[in-house]
C-alpha cells in the first residue's frame, strides 16, 4: 500500500511538472513528422547524365533501348540546372533511375566538375565501337569501377550478365514477414529514442528537481523506504512511456504490432534505462554536473541506429549496446508476424539487468539521499 500511495503521489505531482509534458508532447511531434514529413516510401531512384556523341542513326537505337524500359515508354522534355546554367534534356524514368539525355558535352562538363554527380559520355571509336567513358568523382569502390568495365564488354556480353544474374537464388530468410515502409520502418527508432533515451534523461531531471525544491530532503524523514521512492519514480516514468508509445504507433501501425508485447516491453526496457538513470544521478548533486556522464551514455544509445539504418555495417561490439536489442525488438514487434520469441527473451534479460542496476541505485541513494 505504501508503494501504492507513493507511485499516486509522484504521478500527481509529476502531473504538475513541465517534464512530464515534454514527453506528452515530444510523442506528438514524433508523430506530426512521420504522417506530414517522412513519405511512405522514400524516393530512392539514382540520377544518371549521358550524353550521346553518336550518328544519328545510333543514336535512335539507343532511344528507343532506354524506352523500352521507360515506365510510360515516353521520353520527356526537361530543363536541368549545373553550374548556375539552364541545359535541355531529354528524361527518361525506369524503376531504378531517372536518366537525362544531355545535349552538349558542355552540359556533360558542367555536371561532372560543379554537381559531382556520375556522367557518361558515349561516343564511337575509329572501329566504329560504342564506347562508354564516365567521369567518376573518386569515391567509388573498385567493385563499382569493376563492374562498369565488365557492364558494357561486347565479349561478355549482355545475355551473359543477365543469364547469371536470372539464375541467382534469392531466399527470404523469414517467408511469413511483409518488410516494413520507410515510414513504419521509423517507429522502433522513435520508439527506442522514447524509451530509453527520454527515460534516462527525464528520470534524471524528476531526480535533481527533487533536489532543489527539498522533497527528498523531506522524503528522508518519513516511514517510506529509500527503494518505494525510486520504484514509484520509475513507475511514473514508464507509464508515461506507454502512453507516449501508443501515441506514436497506434496512428502509423493500426492493430499491426503485438501490442501486449509492446507494453511488455516498454515496461522492462524502460526499468532499465530508468534505473541507470537513477544510478548515474546517485554521482552528482544537480544535473549540470550529470551532463557530461548523461550525454556520453545517450551517445552511445544513438550509436546503434547507424547498423540499423545500414545493416551492412554491423560489427559484433555493437551488437552489446541495450539499444541494438531495443531497436531489434521494437522492430519485431511492430513486424507482421514478427519474432515474438527474441522480444520475451530480451525482456528478460532487461528485467534482471534493470534490477541489478536497480539494487546499486538503491544503496547509492540511502548513502546519498539527502546530501
Amino acid at each position: 500500500m505504501k508503494l501504492w500511495y507513493s507511485f499516486t503521489k509522484e504521478l500527481i505531482l509529476s502531473s504538475k511538472s513541465w517534464y512530464f509534458y515534454i514527453e506528452l508532447g515530444m510523442a506528438i511531434i514524433l508523430l506530426l513528422v512521420l504522417v506530414f514529413v517522412v513519405p511512405e516510401e522514400f524516393n530512392s531512384k539514382g540520377n544518371e547524365y549521358l550524353y550521346l556523341d553518336l550518328p544519328q542513326v545510333v543514336k535512335d537505337r539507343y532511344r528507343d533501348a532506354l524506352l523500352e524500359d521507360d515506365l510510360d515508354e515516353t521520353a520527356e522534355m526537361v530543363e536541368v540546372e549545373a553550374d548556375k546554367t539552364i541545359f535541355k534534356a531529354e528524361m527518361y524514368e525506369t524503376e531504378e533511375s531517372k536518366i537525362y539525355l544531355l545535349e552538349s558535352m558542355e552540359a556533360l562538363n558542367a555536371f561532372s566538375s560543379s554537381e559531382r554527380v556520375p556522367a557518361v559520355h558515349v561516343h564511337a571509336n575509329d572501329n566504329n565501337q560504342i564506347i562508354h567513358t564516365y567521369y567518376l568523382q573518386g569515391y567509388e569502390t573498385q567493385k563499382l569501377k569493376n563492374l562498369l568495365l565488365v557492364f558494357h564488354n561486347r565479349k561478355a556480353g549482355h545475355d551473359v550478365i543477365d543469364y547469371y544474374s536470372d539464375n541467382i537464388v534469392v531466399r527470404s530468410i523469414y517467408q511469413d514477414i511483409e518488410p516494413l515502409n520507410d515510414r513504419q520502418n521509423l517507429i522502433p527508432v522513435f520508439l527506442t529514442f522514447n524509451g530509453s533515451l527520454m527515460s534516462l534523461f527525464i528520470i534524471s531531471a524528476y531526480i535533481f528537481l527533487d533536489k532543489n525544491e527539498g522533497i527528498i530532503k523531506a522524503y528522508a524523514v518519513t516511514a517510506s523506504t529509500v527503494w518505494q521512492y525510486l520504484l514509484s519514480k520509475i513507475g511514473v516514468i514508464i507509464l508515461t512511456s506507454i502512453a507516449t508509445s501508443l501515441i506514436i504507433t497506434v496512428p502509423i501501425m493500426g492493430l499491426q504490432p503485438n501490442y501486449p508485447a509492446m507494453i511488455l516491453f516498454v515496461v522492462t526496457s524502460g526499468f532499465f534505462a530508468a534505473s541507470l538513470g537513477l544510478y548515474i544521478t546517485s554521482f552528482y548533486k544537480d544535473i549540470v554536473q550529470a551532463f557530461g556522464a548523461l550525454y556520453i551514455v545517450i551517445v552511445i544509445m544513438i550509436m546503434p541506429n547507424i547498423s540499423y539504418f545500414t545493416p551492412s555495417w554491423d560489427p559484433d561490439w555493437i551488437k552489446i549496446i541495450p539499444s541494438y536489442i531495443m531497436l531489434q525488438s521494437f522492430k519485431e514487434i511492430v513486424s507482421l508476424k514478427g519474432n515474438i520469441s527474441y522480444v520475451l527473451v530480451a525482456s528478460l534479460g532487461f528485467t534482471f539487468l534493470g534490477l541489478d542496476i536497480f539494487i546499486l541505485a538503491n544503496h547509492r541513494f540511502k548513502k546519498t539521499l539527502t546530501l
